[in-house]
């Protein structure tokens, strides 16, 4: 992930003072912005071993997940351009959905993410 603090002025800090305790720092933070003139709210936090970023709509209205050019556009901002990243699907027994509209993107931090052969993707 890239450091946060590049970021800063899209830092919703009340929001990560509701999230956190705290203002954000370099790995975590609540972040609004900007895809194709729609909004987004991002949460990107750093920890047991992951690097997350969280992805809804930044408005109520809106009653839709990101698409995959807009998750893609997001995944630049947050994720450098070397960096593999994944959206996870856990098997329906571990499955939570604290929010209909909202897709994550991870990357774990001391392993690299295994890929099928650049043939098959």
């Amino acid at each position: 992930m890239i450091d946060l603090h590049k970021l800063d002025k899209f830092r919703l800090k009340d929001r990560e003072r509701e999230f956190y305790g705290c203002t954000g720092d370099s790995g975590n933070g609540v972040f609004k912005v900007y895809v194709g003139g729609r909004s987004f709210c991002v949460i990107a936090s750093n920890g047991m071993g992951w690097e997350h970023v969280s992805v809804s709509p930044g408005s109520a209205q809106r009653k839709c997940c990101p698409t995959w050019d807009e998750m893609c556009a997001i995944k630049d901002m947050f994720f450098r351009e070397d960096e593999r990243v994944m959206q996870f699907h856990p098997p329906k027994s571990e499955y939570i959905n604290n929010y209909p509209y909202c897709l994550h993107l991870w990357k774990p931090v001391d392993m690299e993410i295994p890929h099928p052969p650049m043939i098959c993707v």
